[in-house]
């Protein structure tokens, strides 16, 4: 049985006597991802991290004319002459001290951005369902049969499990980007892993030796081991169906206003600091058996959450993954809002078999978790391939020995058979989980989603026209907001960093002076060339700008860095003192000195952003007067996003989306294939409906634009009809029959490099929660906390009969 999580954070912590020595570890702390025999030539996953280079901080007079460029088209004159005298004050005052001190401070450190990234992300106190964690929407298995829950999730366990196993093996192949490796470190942090939240923000705790997963069913807790010590799978797909079947009939027992009143799982939607409490309800009682089964479910590999619904439209399975229905029945919850458990990532089949991927995202960002949506699925079609024909490719590396054919003392101790977790309902609990169930279902009510799959044109379209595709969308979302409210607004988009260690995002600000003269010459009686022309100069722009964030030279990082040192270091003590307070060489809260190098996980401590560092002291009030840069209006409008977006999909996707980043905005997340468009909307209540359906008249409208001025052009035709037009071949066919000639759009089909690839999906700063990081005054906490894991374990919950399957 693991310990504890109280107790691993305790025994996590080193005595402060010793905080300046070097520490003894276990073998299990050292080598949380063990190759378990893997020989150290074919440890492939982080091989490249040795050779990436650190993030770079930019220069200041840069960053502040970027500052300055981003923010003219959203303000007025008044607004523009505040913002470039307070810029010059900064520039003259305070500006250079500040950036001397962050350049300081970032010395030996692996990302001169990533504790304060991670301070304030953490210290989020708000609930996380709809206001940070986003999801994915899969597609449908390509094979019907397949597509009903027990047989879908047992399919999407078993690749789960096999991309779990390539990473602790360190199998998994890079990511790339035009050939370059990309930094990996994030898929350390994907499996194991809960937010814990705490009376001072919240940590990260992980199980780096976790083998078991959890299953959600009508709000009731169910586990079984899935792995061997040696991260080998332990059941084949059938005994996982099995297992989940025996879990829906015994959820199914339990009628469902009954099993609501004991759905924990909407306890990790209340507040933070509320729900840090009632974890320590849980936990407080030693005759009670509540600590034990929190600890199942928070050092469970992740969670597989199986619904009783079938929702029929995009917009109801979009929010379905998101933040699950809300069915209040004779005044009790029964929508699947209480099948969920937020500080995790979620597998969440529905009963007809859709499925999608509800993810917690401190430590990872979209772009790794599209790699294992991606992987997964394409798995699940290649084992089917190869049950069809046994030399159809595998994804993997290598593969676990068939459990079927595997001696029973290999397997070690590992419990398969399906445990009931049975809570001891405490009247706390009890009274608890109804405020917070009805706090939850007011979030739901006070949210709504739209999707539009525009099967017009896509990739293949944009790119014959000479656009960028994402910079093409972009503008769009520009050119409809502004036709339904005349103005623009705040508009941000991630680009990924991951070119650098532990690179994360950084902000694009999409609009830009060639985008607002854009979108008014559209919406203006104006010649169709002029409009193309204009949309031509701002997606030109777009690109131009998202480039240089690829670059981490954007400027949203950057000041926000020096506005964490001088929040933490105003006075004499300079960002010294934050380095005092615990700061380790890997940019985080860590009382242990883990050195320079940055190896694969198993060549080193594992790096400690979750280490269950004391927290720092109080913050030191500011002895002087804020920098006006960051007392200026232009601060607060950089950091108040009102048109959220981020391109994060490929075609194993359906959709993906997250909740708005402002009360007053929008929430869009869309994925660019080669022949349409699929995009997520969410707003609270702002005519999302309208919003999308003004998207897609812009998509037909600027299409018969771009066909008028194209008349009478050629476009880039296909290889083999290039072939086609040769003289010789229109010799040879005379006399074959009629050519019958229609309006094809020309397609370039030639794998040049795409503008978009930097794109990097959903990341902590889109979740538009930097303006309260911003205005917080608790205290500062250092890091989070990796869980130390016991290597006996005993049966916690009901065992389950498996004898009549």
């Amino acid at each position: 049985m693991p310990k504890s999580l109280n107790e691993s954070l305790a025994n996590s912590q080193p005595p402060a006597s010793d905080a300046g020595r070097s520490q003894s570890y276990s073998q299990a702390q050292k080598e949380p991802l063990a190759s378990h025999g893997v020989q150290e030539k074919s440890s492939i996953t982080f091989a490249a991290q040795d050779n990436l280079a650190k993030l770079p901080i930019p220069e200041l007079e840069g960053t502040l004319k970027k500052y300055q460029d981003v923010l003219k088209p959203l303000q007025d004159r008044r607004e523009q002459e505040d913002t470039a005298a307070a810029v010059q004050d900064f520039i003259r005052g305070e500006g250079l001290e500040l950036q001397a001190r962050l350049k300081k401070y970032a010395t030996g450190k692996t990302s001169y951005i990533e504790q304060f990234w991670y301070d304030s992300y953490l210290n989020f106190d708000n609930p996380v369902v709809l206001n940070l964690n986003p999801f994915f929407l899969l597609e449908d298995d390509p094979t019907p049969a397949r597509n009903n829950q027990v047989t879908r999730a047992a399919s999407l366990v078993i690749s789960a499990l096999c991309f779990v196993r390539a990473v602790r093996k360190e199998e998994l192949p890079p990511d790339t980007l035009r050939g370059n490796p990309l930094c990996m470190y994030q898929y350390s942090r994907l499996f194991g892993t809960a937010r814990v939240p705490t009376e001072n923000g919240c940590q990260i705790a992980q199980d780096s030796g976790a083998k078991h997963i959890v299953v959600l069913c009508q709000g009731q807790f169910y586990w079984f081991d899935v792995l061997d010590d040696n991260s080998d799978l332990i059941m084949t797909e059938k005994d996982v169906a099995i297992n989940l079947q025996v879990v829906v009939d015994d959820a199914e027992d339990t009628p469902i206003h009954e099993a609501a009143k004991g759905a924990l799982g909407v306890l990790s939607t209340e507040n933070r600091k509320i729900w840090s409490g009632l974890r320590d309800v849980l936990t407080r009682d030693e005759d009670s058996n509540n600590a034990d089964c929190l600890n199942i479910v928070d050092s469970a590999l992740f969670i597989l959450c199986l619904d009783y619904t079938e929702p029929q439209t995009s917009s109801e399975l979009c929010g379905n993954m998101l933040c699950g229905t809300n069915d209040v029945v004779k005044g009790v919850q029964i929508g699947t809002c209480t099948n969920r458990w937020y500080d995790k990532m979620q597998i969440i089949v529905c009963k007809n078999g859709s499925a999608g991927i509800n993810f917690e995202h401190t430590g990872v960002d979209g772009h790794t978790v599209l790699r294992f949506a991606s992987d997964v699925y394409t798995d699940t079609i290649l084992r089917f391939a190869k049950s069809i024909n046994g030399l159809a490719p595998s994804l993997w590396a290598s593969t676990s020995p068939d459990p079927s054919k595997r001696d029973p003392d290999s397997f070690g101790d590992v419990s398969t058979t399906p445990h009931k977790l049975e809570w001891d309902m405490l009247p706390e609990l009890s009274t608890a989980l109804r405020f917070a169930e009805t706090r939850l279902a007011d979030l739901i009510q006070q949210n709504e989603f739209q999707t539009l799959e525009f099967a017009g044109y896509g990739k293949s379209f944009m790119t014959s026209m000479g656009f960028s595709p994402d910079a093409f969308v972009q503008m769009a979302f520009q050119a409809a907001y502004y036709g339904l409210y005349g103005r623009l607004e705040n508009t941000y988009e991630p680009a990924m960093t991951k070119v650098f260690l532990h690179g994360r995002t950084e902000a694009i600000r999409a609009v830009s002076a060639e985008s607002t003269e854009f979108v008014k010459k559209f919406w203006a009686e104006n010649p169709a060339q002029q409009k193309v022309d204009a949309l031509r100069k701002a997606t030109v722009k777009h690109t131009a700008h998202t480039k240089e964030c690829a670059k981490a030279l954007g400027q949203d990082r950057h000041l926000y860095a020096l506005y964490c040192v001088w929040q933490r270091a105003v006075d004499d003590d300079g960002a010294e003192a934050a380095s005092s307070n615990g700061i380790s060489s890997n940019g985080y809260s860590s009382p242990v000195d883990t050195g320079s190098e940055v190896n694969s996980p198993n060549r080193e401590l594992f790096p400690n952003e979750d280490s269950a560092a004391s927290p720092s002291p109080p913050r030191k009030q500011p002895t002087q007067q804020m920098p006006a840069l960051f007392a200026d209006s232009g601060w607060d409008k950089i950091n108040n996003t009102i048109i959220s977006t981020s391109n994060c999909g490929n075609p194993a996707l359906r959709h993906f989306g997250f909740g708005p980043s402002s009360g007053d905005g929008f929430g869009i997340g869309y994925i660019i294939k080669d022949d349409s468009v699929s995009i997520c909307a969410s707003s609270k209540h702002r005519q999302t409906k309208r919003f999308i359906d003004t998207l897609e008249s812009y998509f037909l409208e600027i299409r018969k634009l771009l066909r008028a001025t194209q008349k009478g052009k050629s476009g880039k035709a296909s290889r083999v009809r290039e072939a086609e037009g040769r003289p010789e071949q229109s010799a040879k066919s005379k006399n074959r029959g009629k050519v019958i000639k229609g309006e094809v759009e020309h397609v370039d089909d030639t794998k040049e490099e795409s503008d978009d690839d930097g794109l990097g999906g959903y990341g902590f700063f889109d979740a538009g929660v930097l303006l309260q990081a911003l205005k917080a005054s608790q205290e500062e906490k250092d890091g989070m906390s990796d869980k130390a894991v016991g290597s006996a374990r005993r049966a916690v919950g009901k065992k389950l009969r498996l004898g009549d399957y």
